[in-house]
């Protein structure tokens, strides 16, 4: 079940929804992925009432056995007593009466008869400049649903979220990457606990704001299709077959404790995968060139964002659970040089003596001279 809106009469317009629901859909039924029926793929556009968005919902939880899907685009508003609530065409902020409270939709996947849910949510504040999404901080929090998986779109206020010029939402458009691209190195299937964590660094890697995700029993196991990238791939790049890089014996984090063993390690991991700067790069996406690969591995100070190590990270093949161990060891030395810095007493620097010029000391003579005669 895919619910978007697109056009308000109150709110921003969200146009790049309308290409999400669409190119979602078609990703959904490629047999490639999912291979979901077409008639089981029931797109709801603009929804005039929350009454018409409830029957969709509703009827898509009492025919499903196994699993039920619902899929939200649109900007997600939060009323004075901080429970959200979807954004129809005609809804207003703070008017909770004129949208869709999620409590509802989540009661009514309770109630179907579905053994497992998953939620998506790509939903945002109001108020923002054009082409800006948010979200409550406890987004995921709020929408949790038992015996399922919640993956919500990043709780920031920034304008990031819908790019101006881009034709989908940010984290939607990260989605349909992942579904077209799959997970370098990740598993056979698109379990959805490895899409989040592998959204979550990618994301992060491209300076936006990053998923949410909760999940109820197994509904991390739960698989959104097959990966492409577990295959083996082709091309110019050597080729590590059926998920041998997740076998590699991976340079430990665990063991670093100064900013020279970091960089020593993140060399080492590039040496393990056995690609040049310029394969890096290239499995990287772009995010990273060969040059700055070189830099990063070449410096003697820790970088003070982490989205750059990240990428290299990721497209080396490090395992994302890995990437998340290297990242906490970044913060804690970037934590550790930057208390030592401001403990460490500044250094007087020397006083300069002044040494009398050549035309000083002719003056100097001159004068006496003038004092004698």
């Amino acid at each position: 079940m895919l619910i978007g809106t697109s056009r308000y009469d109150h709110l921003e317009q969200l146009p790049a929804v309308s290409n999400n629901l669409t190119a979602l859909a078609k990703a959904l039924t490629e047999p490639s992925t999912w291979g979901l029926p077409p008639e089981h793929c029931v797109t709801l556009s603009n929804p005039t009432t929350a009454e018409m968005t409830m029957a969709a919902v509703r009827a898509a939880a009492e025919q499903a056995r196994d699993t039920v899907l619902v899929y939200f685009a649109g900007h997600g508003l939060v009323d004075p007593e901080n429970d959200l609530y979807l954004a129809m065409p005609q809804s207003r902020q703070q008017r909770v009466e004129t949208g869709l409270p999620y409590q509802w939709l989540r009661q009514a996947l309770l109630t179907g008869r579905a053994e497992r849910c998953v939620v998506i949510l790509d939903c945002c504040y109001s108020g923002r400049a054009l082409g800006s999404m948010g979200g409550p901080a406890d987004l995921a929090d709020q929408a949790s649903v038992e015996g399922s998986f919640l993956l919500a779109a990043a709780a920031e206020t920034r304008p990031a979220l819908a790019p101006p010029g881009e034709p989908f939402t940010a984290f939607t458009g990260e989605l349909l990457d992942t579904l077209q691209m799959g997970i370098p190195y990740g598993p056979e299937l698109l379990e959805f606990g490895a899409l989040y964590r592998h959204m979550r660094i990618s994301l992060a890697a491209k300076g936006r704001p990053v998923p949410q995700a909760r999940d109820r029993n197994t509904g991390a196991q739960l698989a959104l299709g097959r990966n492409p990238a577990y295959l083996p791939a082709t091309g110019s790049a050597p080729t590590i077959g059926k998920n041998h890089a997740a076998e590699r014996s991976w340079p430990s984090p665990s063991g670093i404790r100064t900013v020279e063993g970091f960089f020593k390690a993140l060399s080492d991991v590039r040496v393990t995968s056995g690609l040049t700067h310029q394969l890096v790069s290239q499995r990287s996406g772009g995010r990273v060139s060969a040059g700055t690969v070189s830099r990063l591995l070449n410096r003697d100070s820790l970088p003070k964002t982490w989205q750059t190590t990240a990428a290299y990270l990721s497209a080396c093949g490090v395992p994302d659970t890995q990437v998340t161990e290297w990242q906490t060891v970044w913060m804690r030395l970037l934590a550790e040089t930057t208390i030592e810095a401001a403990d460490r007493p500044a250094v007087p620097r020397p006083r300069q003596r002044h040494h009398p010029t050549l035309l000083a000391r002719l003056a100097g003579r001159l004068s006496r001279r003038n004092e004698l005669s």
